[in-house]
Order: structure tokens, then C-alpha cells, then sequence
């Protein structure tokens, strides 16, 4: 018999991946809270589950297959009645993926995730239904409005844009979530003042690749255009910028970026690779000298800029040469903040076919050596912000301890870079407090608050 913990029309969500798919995730739990669905944290508690996978790689692709046999788990003891798999997996293997697991009720695609409520609501009735609901790309993103977010409440994300264009020989996304669509100016604007009226102080842009907004409806680069409009939203003190390609950063963009207020000087930059032939071969349309040429004039314009990169060990074809030439461009650039990848080769992409596989352990090792290099450069770079002041958002209070706080610096997205810990008195989530730092450890760092509410 089904747990009495299992309220009528409750649900639970559990969202894997990146924050866009975050962000269907919070759009698809408030079309369910909108139709009488309550909420639950823990998916024994709730009636319905939604497990919103990701299908990017292999160890995300695994994570995902090892959230839906948990869930089928809870179901086939009565802890859970129902079970939705919808996002990237779903979207990737379709049928394929109920002959895996028969006992989910309804697999949504990416682009059904607006039917929801309407297929709890089927299967919940027992009426007759596609266990599978796919829908093509539409021409236009869907709206991301009145979610129910599963992020902090100071703290949202707002995706400018679906799909991708690029084609990168290793990449999956076009697969799964089509070509490059740009939300209008406008629908972002209403979703960013929609947030800020309910509480949101730091907004985070994403897409497949930012840069390119606007470039598929009128023919030109448009972010600088939204990020104006962006900033008269009131009640945001933070607009951060995520994934960024190294094509289309306008000098318009830079001196939207330089002239600093609410727009942050954090930029992540996934390069990938520095080595040409490496770069042609993943198809990035992009040289080593553009992509020097852009970074020098990213430093030389924009002050304190933070940057963070993503680069991959490994790729098919890359010899020793080649990742020493990675390895010299790392710590001579001396990014902020970076992560490395080794390759992982996908179905049904370029890369997939490709001669000159690396070993794995020859990736594994290529990828230590360059976070080994990395360690070293982030732990100098927060030691050498030992002294000065920075602007803090708190993010809320340390468990067990009086006057602590965590938070994030400018130069912290979250869930991805360092934290400050922050010793102050009365502090809010959301308040952004002046602070001096006092102490670094290792990718973290110890501030003390000056005073509160210095920027936004």
C-alpha cells in the first residue's frame, strides 16, 4: 500500500545538470504547483516524482540512470506512486529509455516540459496517454515565467536563449536541444522584473553560448542591448554572466563590462583548447591568436576582471606538444578561476568518428597535471586578495555559529567557484556587505564586514 506520507497531489523534483536545465526544472514544478500540487524535499514524501536529467555526458548520463532507479525503487515499495522523467536524457533516448525502465509513467521531452501538469494529471486519472510526449524546437524558447524556484531565494537564473549553433565536434547539446533560439528582449525583462518583485538580487545569464543572442533574429550580437535593459530592473544589485563563447564579445559589450555597475566583471570563457590544429578539429571556428587578441583586450579594458575558462584534455589527435602548449598557455594566462575536462567521446557526434584516440590514462593524467598547474595559480590569486575589500552577497549563516555568515564574491558564481566566509553582525541573505579580507584558504576566503548594503 502506498505510504501515508504520500499526500494527494504532492510532488517532489529532483533536477541534474546545469542551471538551464535548472531553470526547466523550476518552470515545470510551478506549472504543477499551479495546478494544486504541494511540494514536497524528499521524494518518499511526495506522490508524484519529476527527475529532470541531464544527458550531456557519460557521468551525467549515469548519475541520471542512478536518480531514475532510485525513484523506481521507492515506487515498487509504495513510497511513490508515479514517476515523470523528462530534459536532456529522455530527449536524447527517447523510446529507448522506457524499454529500460518500463515502470516510468510518462517520459516529457524537452520541449513538452509546458504539458506537464496535463500529464501528472492523465496518469494520475488513469486515462489513456503517449507514455512518451515529445515536441518538436520551437522557433522561439518557451516562457520561463512563474516558476517555483529551487535556487536560493536571492539568487536566480535566467536563460536568454535555447539550443546551439556551433556544432562543435564534440557536443551533444544541438541533439537534444536544437538550434540557437534567442528569447525577445522583452520576455527577458519580463522574467527578470518577474524575479526581482520576488526577491531576486543576483541574476545569472546562461545559455549554450551568450554571445551569440540575438545573431539568429536580427543578424547582429544583442547582448550589450539586454544587459542595458537588464540593469534598470529594480531591486538587482547583481547581473552575472555565464558561457560566453570566444566568437561575437563586441567592443560594445566590453564597454558595457568596464563601465561596472550592477553588470559584474566575471566573464566564463570555455576555450576548450589553444593549440589550432586541436581547435580545428573540434570545430570551434575560432584561432589561438583571436582568442589571445580577445583576452588581451578583455584585460587591458575591463578592471579587476575575473575570468573563468573550461578546457579539455585528451581530445582525439592531441599530443604531447600540443598539451604542453595548453599547459604553457594556462600559467601564462593565469585565469582566475578554470576547470578541465577530460574527453569523453558521445554517440552521434563528429568527434565520435575521429582517428587518433588518446589513452585514458594519458587524458586522466594531461587533466591533473593542468589542474595541478591551476591549484597553484588560484591559491596565489586568493592569497593576494589578503588586504583588500571586497563586495560580498551573502548567502546565509554558518550552521552553529553566531555572527557567521557564507557568501560569494564577485569573483564566485555559484555552486562552481569559492566562498567567503564572512564575520558580521545581523547580516541578511541577499545583503551585499563590504568586506575586508583577512585570510585565504586554499579556493576560499575569510572576510570581516565593514558595512552593509555597499553596492545595489
Amino acid at each position: 500500500m502506498p505510504s501515508k506520507k504520500n499526500a494527494p497531489r504532492s510532488f517532489a523534483v529532483i533536477s541534474l545538470g546545469c542551471p538551464k536545465n535548472l531553470v526547466d526544472s523550476e518552470r515545470m514544478a510551478g506549472l504543477l504547483q499551479a495546478d494544486d500540487y504541494r511540494m514536497v524535499a524528499r521524494p518518499e514524501d511526495a506522490e508524484l516524482v519529476v527527475v529532470n536529467t541531464c544527458g550531456f555526458l557519460g557521468d551525467a548520463r549515469r548519475e541520471s540512470y542512478e536518480a531514475i532507479e532510485e525513484v523506481l525503487r521507492l515506487k515498487r515499495r509504495g513510497r511513490v506512486r508515479r514517476v515523470i522523467v523528462a530534459g536532456c536524457l529522455a530527449e536524447r533516448e527517447k523510446a529507448a529509455l522506457l524499454e529500460k525502465y518500463p515502470e516510468i509513467d510518462q517520459l516529457v521531452g524537452v520541449f513538452a516540459r509546458d504539458e506537464i501538469a496535463r500529464s501528472a494529471a492523465r496518469i494520475a486519472l488513469g486515462q489513456p496517454h503517449e507514455p512518451a510526449l515529445f515536441r518538436p524546437a520551437p522557433s522561439r524558447p518557451l516562457p520561463d515565467t512563474n516558476r517555483l524556484r529551487l535556487t536560493l531565494r536571492h539568487l536566480a537564473y535566467v536563460k536568454i536563449a535555447e539550443g546551439c549553433n556551433r556544432l562543435c565536434s564534440f557536443c551533444s547539446i544541438p541533439l537534444m536541444r536544437g538550434p540557437y533560439a534567442s528569447k525577445p528582449i522583452e520576455q527577458v525583462v519580463d522574467e527578470a522584473q518577474q524575479l526581482a518583485a520576488d526577491g531576486v538580487r543576483e541574476l545569472v545569464l546562461v545559455a549554450q553560448d551568450t554571445t551569440f543572442y540575438g545573431v539568429d533574429q536580427g543578424g547582429r550580437p544583442q547582448l550589450a542591448e539586454l544587459l542595458r535593459r537588464l540593469e534598470q530592473v529594480e531591486g538587482l544589485a547583481w547581473i552575472r554572466l555565464m558561457y560566453l563563447y570566444p566568437m561575437h564579445v563586441t567592443d560594445e559589450l566590453i564597454e558595457l563590462l568596464a563601465a561596472g555597475g550592477r553588470l559584474l566583471p566575471y566573464l566564463d570563457i570555455p576555450l576548450q583548447h589553444i593549440d589550432d590544429e586541436v581547435l580545428q578539429r573540434m570545430r570551434r571556428r575560432v584561432t589561438r591568436d583571436q582568442t589571445e587578441r580577445l583576452l588581451d583586450r578583455l584585460r587591458e579594458r575591463i578592471d579587476g576582471l575575473v575570468l573563468r575558462t573550461t578546457l579539455m584534455t585528451g581530445f582525439p589527435g592531441e599530443t604531447d606538444r600540443q598539451f604542453e602548449e595548453l599547459l604553457e598557455f594556462v600559467r601564462r594566462r593565469r585565469f582566475e578561476r578554470l576547470g578541465v575536462f577530460a574527453f569523453c567521446s558521445e554517440p552521434d557526434t563528429a568527434a565520435a568518428a575521429l582517428d587518433g584516440s588518446v589513452p585514458d590514462s594519458v587524458k586522466q593524467d594531461r587533466r591533473n597535471r593542468l589542474m595541478a598547474a591551476q591549484q597553484e595559480i588560484a591559491f596565489a590569486w586568493n592569497a593576494s586578495q589578503v588586504g583588500r575589500r571586497w563586495n560580498v552577497m551573502i548567502d546565509g549563516s554558518v550552521p552553529g555559529q553566531s555572527d557567521a555568515y557564507v557568501g560569494r564574491g564577485v569573483a564566485d558564481a555559484p555552486e562552481i567557484d569559492g566562498q567567503v566566509y564572512v564575520t558580521g553582525a545581523g547580516l541578511k541573505p541577499g545583503q551585499v556587505v563590504s568586506c575586508e579580507i583577512v585570510a585565504a584558504k586554499e579556493y576560499d576566503l575569510i572576510g570581516v564586514a565593514e558595512e552593509p548594503e555597499a553596492r545595489g
